[in-house]
């Protein structure tokens, strides 16, 4: 399938790098030269510009254009795409996006005479390695289904992907993902401060995850992560325990106070984020920045948050 991959940051570049081995015809479009040129590294065409882009379609030839930029980015570069785009084209927002927000876009998207697909994107760094998981909403079914040859290569080998419903579904079910992720990260980091703080002299934290991670009620992904983050660095040394959060779980909030209920673990996991970043720090938010780290190659202190996301 042909693609213009739009933002080759930590996730684009693994998608178009993935697209691109497996023999999909990738146009990889960035800004800054350097990624471009990595992309075309890959076996992708590189472009500096959405006209340079669109200079390997044919004139009025549909286009499939997968924009993986930040959420506040990315919704003003779907709407530039609006006016440079035939009808009948395909703009896919990769981005953790407020599915409220996809909503409303998705409606001056069809005013246009294309189609929005919203993509919930999960993995982190080990995407390229493992498959990514993919959380797809959409109005259109038929557009997702023409889409399903890059979903099924970028599930390979051990992700899935799944189509969930209207525009903004899959945003939705990846806000919740991220927002249940915020709690058990909250979690196991606090379960690895008992063991750093304990009255046992010299427990050895990274020989109690190894025994978890063997088939226990709490072997996960992110259990075997902390294992290892503990094991290099037991002290935390030169982390300074600011715990960005992204805007997933402040939105998973909100949605749930409109359905009239309450969350308490995830509330509680991202006030301690808020608290981290005022100066509220100890061994078990470094342990979360360290979590964030090894799954997203996120800054160990922070560079780049995003505090009171709304």
């Amino acid at each position: 399938m042909k693609i213009i991959v739009q933002g080759l940051g930590r996730m684009g570049m693994q998608i178009a790098r993935k697209l691109a081995e497996a023999n999909h015809t990738v146009i990889a479009l960035n800004r800054s030269p350097e990624p471009v040129e990595q992309a075309v590294q890959y076996g992708a065409t590189g472009a500096h510009t959405p006209a340079e882009a669109l200079a390997n379609f044919t004139a009025g030839e549909p286009v499939a254009v997968w924009v993986m930029l930040p959420s506040d980015i990315a919704e003003t570069v779907t709407r530039e795409w609006l006016t440079l785009l035939p009808q009948g084209s395909t703009i896919i927002n990769g981005a953790n996006s407020d599915y409220r927000k996809i909503k409303a876009l998705n409606g001056d998207v069809a005013k246009a005479g294309m189609v929005l697909v919203d993509i919930g994107v999960s993995g982190g760094v080990w995407g390229y390695q493992n498959g990514f998981p993919l959380m797809v909403g959409s109005d259109n079914k038929a557009a997702v289904d023409a889409i399903a040859p890059v979903l099924d290569t970028l599930a390979q080998p051990g992700g899935a992907w799944g189509y969930f419903g209207a525009s903004g579904a899959g945003n939705y079910v990846k806000m919740v993902h991220n927002a249940i992720e915020y709690g058990i990260m909250q979690s196991i980091a606090e379960g690895y401060r008992l063991l750093h703080e304990s009255p046992y002299d010299n427990i050895d934290m990274a020989l109690a995850g190894d025994v978890w991670q063997h088939h226990s009620v709490i072997t996960s992904w992110l259990n075997d992560l902390t294992r290892q983050a503990v094991a290099e660095n037991p002290t935390m040394q030169g982390i300074s325990g600011y715990v960005a959060e992204s805007g997933e779980a402040r939105w998973a909030l909100e949605t749930a106070q409109e359905l009239g209920y309450e969350l308490p673990a995830i509330q509680t996991a991202f006030d301690v984020r808020l608290k981290s970043q005022q100066g509220e720090i100890n061994y078990a938010t470094k342990v979360v920045a360290a979590q964030r780290n090894k799954f997203g190659g996120h800054n160990l202190n922070g560079e780049g948050a995003q505090p009171n996301v709304k």
